[in-house]
């Protein structure tokens, strides 16, 4: 385990630079390939004004963008906190092989980063929901599904 603990620690100070210096919340996170750290992130919302610029979705597109690929197969995840439903939602795209965290979302909530209402929400219906989703346009959207579905040189992910 010092393996892991070496990089956990890389991503908890990631989250306490990225604090110091105003990019955003105390979160941070590295992907880690091998014995190497392909990626880097934390969190720079408020000061990119991007509500995705989590420190999980950071170090996934610099990853990403590093190893030329969108998937981070044989990777490791390594991130201050446990990750919000966006960041899983991310991680599960990106397909690595296994996730650390230190904090849990209990530990974020105490500190004013309170995930409990997208998690509550996820599971009720979307009529039932606070933000209204309506479904609308599909006969036009649905031609676009089946023109994807017949093309012969499309990028499976």
């Amino acid at each position: 385990m010092e393996r892991e603990r070496k990089f956990i620690l890389e991503a908890i100070e990631l989250s306490r630079q990225g604090m110091l210096n105003n990019d955003g919340g105390p979160f941070g996170c590295i992907v880690v390939k091998g014995d190497a750290i392909v990626g880097r992130g934390n969190n720079r919302v408020t000061s990119t004004n991007d509500p995705t610029a989590h420190a999980e979705v950071v170090a996934i597109r610099d990853a990403c963008k590093n190893l030329g690929t969108f998937q981070l197969d044989d990777c490791e995840i390594y991130t201050s906190c446990e990750p919000c439903p966006m960041c899983m939602g991310a991680i599960y795209w990106a397909r690595p092989k296994k996730v650390y965290y230190a904090n849990t979302r209990s530990d974020a909530a105490a500190i004013g980063f309170d995930d409990s209402l997208i998690y509550d929400e996820l599971v009720l219906p979307l009529d039932q929901r606070k933000i209204i989703i309506e479904c609308i346009g599909r006969d036009a959207a649905i031609k676009v599904f089946e023109e994807w579905n017949s093309k012969t040189d499309k990028v499976e992910y």
